[in-house]
């Protein structure tokens, strides 16, 4: 087995991401491929948190564009902890122990976020699953995922996208797109390339946490990625 580059890191997995090709729900088979490489990654020694998205369930004002934006992000919220326990459900299922934790309270089916708790499980070897973003409206989970890192002192964030890295463009818009191996963050925002928002490559720039951008639809990638092989793009100071 492959020696782990990282001691502790924090998994962003977007919602789609968990339905495959239905688009939408949870796809038990997809989800099931993700937690198993989740496993091998824990089994490495690695301590290993997520943050999930909920778009698989809810996309918030596309839904309905007369919907309140406060309204809507709070259903995400919601969104991303169903995802939480369908992973927390998945990983238990392999023998691996975890806990979900949520930024909005809901005590009978999560503990509510403290990061000392975070730090006590991912040192007896737990998976923690954060959910519901920050807990408030106008952020994106992909913040979230900014915000737990540099709470846990991550050693990088694996952002695990539909794309296999970051473009010059978007590739499906622009076939002589390239691929960045490595990229800092200020020319990510300088050149408004849309790895994460603003708000979240901001957050990872001022607490100096690299980025490791790779395509989900293969999970070996999640390993390839702990191990520090050449995938995707990195994204650092």
């Amino acid at each position: 087995m492959s020696e782990a580059k990282y001691k502790r890191i924090l998994l962003k997995l977007s919602g789609e991401a968990l339905a495959g090709a239905d688009k939408t729900g949870i796809n038990i088979e997809v989800v099931g491929k993700i937690c198993d490489k989740v496993k091998e990654v824990v089994e490495m020694g690695v301590e290993v948190a997520i943050v999930v998205g909920g778009g698989n369930f809810w996309r918030g004002r596309r839904n309905g564009e007369q919907m309140e934006k406060t309204t809507a992000d709070y259903m995400g919220m919601l969104a991303t902890a169903m995802n939480a326990l369908a992973l927390q459900d998945a990983i238990e299922a392999r023998g691996v122990y975890t806990r979900v934790q949520t930024a909005i309270e809901m005590r009978e089916i999560a503990e509510p976020f403290i990061k000392r708790k975070a730090l006590k499980h991912l040192g007896r070897g737990r998976v923690v699953i954060f959910a519901c973003g920050t807990g408030s409206p106008f952020f994106t989970t992909d913040t979230g995922a900014a915000l737990r890192a540099a709470e846990i002192e991550a050693d990088a964030i694996l952002l695990g996208k539909a794309i296999d890295g970051v473009y010059t463009a978007d590739p499906k818009l622009d076939p002589t797109a390239t691929k960045y191996d490595e990229i800092t963050y200020q020319e990510v925002l300088e050149k408004d390339l849309k790895v994460m928002d603003s708000t979240s490559t901001a957050l990872c720039k001022d607490n100096n946490i690299p980025l490791v951008v790779f395509g989900i639809a293969d999970p070996e990638n999640i390993v390839r990625a702990v191990c520090g092989e050449k995938i995707g793009t990195v994204v650092r100071n």
